[in-house]
């Protein structure tokens, strides 16, 4: 079975578009100023979600925002 990014884990932690908050989230890593966990979008966007589809179900991200999201996912996955 090929290695996706929906069954892999990815360290959020060197992307710039993401924080981690003690209290936001549990300290889970999320979108800056953003309660959006990245492995949501990433993993929609694997599952067949387009980038507009994902840009409607989330209007506070731009595209770029979401399109680099996705590029890190494919980048960082383990």
């Amino acid at each position: 079975m090929a290695d996706t990014i929906t069954n892999s884990t990815v360290d959020w932690t060197q992307c710039e578009l993401i924080e981690c908050v003690p209290g936001k989230v549990s300290g889970r890593p999320v979108v800056r100023g953003t309660r959006i966990m990245p492995d949501a979008i990433a993993g929609s966007y694997e599952l067949g979600e387009s980038i507009k589809e994902l840009q409607a179900g989330f209007p506070t991200l731009t595209e770029a925002q979401i399109i680099r999201l996705i590029d890190f996912a494919r980048q960082h996955h383990s």
